[in-house]
């Protein structure tokens, strides 16, 4: 028996090759062998919507977010220009007009 990839959306390692796609029986969700390699080498970043971000994108907060080390705030609705991609636990590198250099998480934001 081949050695099959884990489901990219559940994770589940119960999946099955029919007719050159692989599926995933627990989620149902099918995908071809070439979209296995290729995602391998590209991480995809997404906002709260879902919806891809990419580098220079600009985005909105969609919640209040605490600065640590300080007692000030960034509220909802601040517009951020200009985000960079990076790895890591904060995926968005970017400057917020008041703030300065940040570091946010892409589930905290909406594309614009």
């Amino acid at each position: 028996m081949a050695d099959l990839p884990k489901c990219p959306e559940c994770n589940s390692e119960y999946t099955y090759e029919d007719r050159g796609l692989f599926i995933c029986p627990e989620c149902g969700h099918e995908w071809s062998a070439d979209a296995a390699e290729a995602s391998d080498d590209v991480k995809v970043v997404r906002d709260s919507n879902g919806n891809v971000l990419t580098d220079g994108d600009s985005i909105t907060v969609i919640k209040d977010l605490k600065v640590k080390g300080s007692s000030s705030v960034v509220k909802i609705g601040t517009k951020v220009k200009n985000i960079r991609l990076v790895d890591g636990d904060h995926d968005i590198d970017c400057k917020i007009d008041g703030f300065g250099p940040m570091k946010l998480k892409s589930e905290f934001v909406k594309k614009l």
